[in-house]
């Protein structure tokens, strides 16, 4: 079965693409939804306009790039049966229905506009169509909302997410994991989007804990 993946309007499409990389490398098989909003962030981070017609094309020099929008900095097989892309406004594609076999969403980056869809249950698009299924049929939906400051709004439409059973984690990145590049500022929060959804990962090094005795981070 595979993880859906759903891309919204948010910044952070850097994000999106060390998630799929790693689920890819790691032999799980993907669902793709990349919003329209997602689509203008995507061109803007990285000057590739994705099109439903030519989505493995634009998918394949999307996941190619790293964090600092060089080309040809990873070499990722999106051929075969591994990626499936499904069109935002197709309300009728598979996974709309709780019937589709999915291990669950996973929506990287996440814009408030996608938390209070989602949150409110308005399914206006098939990313948020698919989130609310995921809910009803509890299945597994991390959200990695990419936003700063909060509105008390969206803290409530995140605490209702929570209630109703999804991970909340917001796109922090940590530093005791010794980063040295931009690249792995990344891959530390799409490392924490996948540990919340239990797929193994060796995008950053965990903490494992000092003499002395110091606080575990986060």
């Amino acid at each position: 079965m595979p993880w859906i993946v759903g891309v919204s309007g948010a910044s952070g499409t850097p994000y999106a693409a060390a998630v799929l990389r790693a689920l890819l490398a790691g032999g799980e098989s993907v669902d793709l939804v990349v919003s329209r909003a997602s689509r203008l962030t995507l061109l803007d981070e990285t000057g590739i306009s994705f099109r439903d017609a030519h989505w493995r094309d634009d998918l394949r020099e999307w996941l190619a790039r790293g964090a600092d929008g060089k080309p040809d900095a990873f070499d990722v097989d999106v051929d075969g049966d591994a990626v499936r892309y499904w069109a935002a406004g197709d309300l009728a594609a598979g996974p709309s229905s709780g019937s589709y076999p999915a291990k669950g969403m996973l929506i990287v980056p996440a814009s408030t506009a996608c938390v209070a869809g989602v949150a409110l249950g308005l399914s206006k698009d098939l990313l948020q169509r698919v989130a609310s299924v995921t809910l009803k049929e509890r299945r597994t939906l991390v959200v990695a909302v990419r936003e700063t400051p909060l509105n008390g709004q969206t803290l409530r439409h995140l605490v209702a997410l929570d209630d109703a059973g999804a991970s909340v984690v917001p796109a922090s990145p940590a530093f005791y994991a010794g980063a040295t590049h931009i690249q792995d500022l990344v891959d530390f929060v799409a490392g924490r989007v996948l540990d919340a959804a239990g797929v193994g990962h060796g995008l950053y090094r965990r903490w494992k804990g000092e003499l002395g005795g110091g606080a575990r981070p986060a």
